[in-house]
């Protein structure tokens, strides 16, 4: 069971001022509504204050730019929030981390530090150890809550860069955008998945019913499609790649003092796969599984791979190479 209790949203702005004495690239002032204000307040009618009393430091000739937008939705579920491990989240983040207070399970933390990172956890536990925001109470009151029950947030945090590069600027093209921006942020950058050992392909594997119900949570916005604009990550030149294999490589030599290089590169290599077959056994990966997951997070970065087989890809390119082959040695 899940009961919704609410979704808001926090916001960063940027205001401008057509003061001529000011460089363009710098704003009249950075702002942060918070949580609480927005509690009371539409974010619209809140830029509307912040608008009166930026007026009186200069002249604006434009609508405030969103910097960092923080949303949300609390609710209360049966479901064990600790029953899935970090191979269930199917994301575009490299860092999945779980977190406990007390030894009481706390929640989840992806793709800390990114331009776009995601929590799930306990509010109420946040609420009573950390925060004391206890103004929150009344609203989940209002909205159903007993008092009791636990309630989970799940908060996703977007920065400048991602709402820019989705076509977004001004407030009320986010505002307008929302179902867009929780849609992207729940069913493209991030999904709580059913992991099915039998298919090795992530992207297939089922939605949780838990994410099902949070990722269809409504904004009661227009539905404006976003644009599909990232920027593509630039791809490493292979002089690049080949400079850091060569500074890692005679580091390594130099180390053990080895000389000859093939015995250099056979000794690297050793060392190497028992480092990250130790890393790879605490996450409870398989040394193959724990490669493969880092290929595919430098693959979406690079935008290099979508979603595809590349064990199938190898094994058809070495049978047409095989066939060739057999093609050349039989005079055909």
């Amino acid at each position: 069971m899940i009961c919704a209790l609410g979704r808001a949203s926090k916001l960063h702005e940027a205001a401008h001022s057509n003061d001529p004495t000011r460089s363009k690239s710098v704003p009249l002032a950075y702002v942060k509504i918070s949580s609480e204000y927005l509690t009371h307040r539409s974010p619209a009618a809140a830029e509307k204050a912040l608008r009166a009393i930026l007026e009186q430091l200069g002249t604006l000739h434009e609508s405030a730019n969103v910097s960092r937008i923080d949303l949300f939705v609390d609710f209360i579920s049966s479901e064990n929030m600790e029953s899935w491990d970090r191979h269930a989240w199917v994301t575009r983040a490299s860092a999945i981390n779980h977190y406990s207070t007390e030894r009481q399970f706390s929640g989840w933390t992806i793709g800390a530090g990114g331009v776009i990172s995601c929590r799930l956890y306990n509010k109420t536990l946040e609420i009573l150890k950390q925060s004391k925001k206890t103004y929150l109470y009344e609203l989940w009151y209002r909205a159903g809550w007993n008092g009791l029950d636990p309630v989970w947030r799940l908060e996703f945090q977007l920065n400048r860069e991602v709402i820019t590069q989705k076509g977004l600027q001004k407030l009320l093209d986010v505002l307008n955008h929302l179902n867009g921006l929780w849609s992207y942020a729940t069913t493209e950058w991030l999904r709580l998945t059913l992991p099915n050992s039998d298919d090795q392909t992530r992207s297939r594997w089922p939605i949780h019913p838990l994410w099902g119900y949070l990722s269809s949570v409504d904004w009661q916005t227009n539905d404006s499609p976003l644009l599909p604009r990232f920027n593509s990550a630039r791809v490493p030149g292979v002089d690049k790649l080949c400079s850091s294999l060569l500074s890692c490589l005679t580091s390594y030599m130099a180390r053990e003092r080895i000389w000859n290089l093939d015995h250099g590169f056979a000794a690297f290599k050793l060392a190497f796969c028992q480092h990250f077959d130790d890393i790879s056994s605490y996450l409870g990966l398989s040394f193959d599984d724990f490669i493969s997951e880092k290929v595919a997070i430098k693959a979406r970065k690079f935008n290099t791979i979508l979603n595809r087989d590349i064990e199938a890809e190898e094994k058809t390119k070495l049978s047409k190479s095989a066939a060739q082959y057999r093609k050349q040695s039989d005079g055909e």
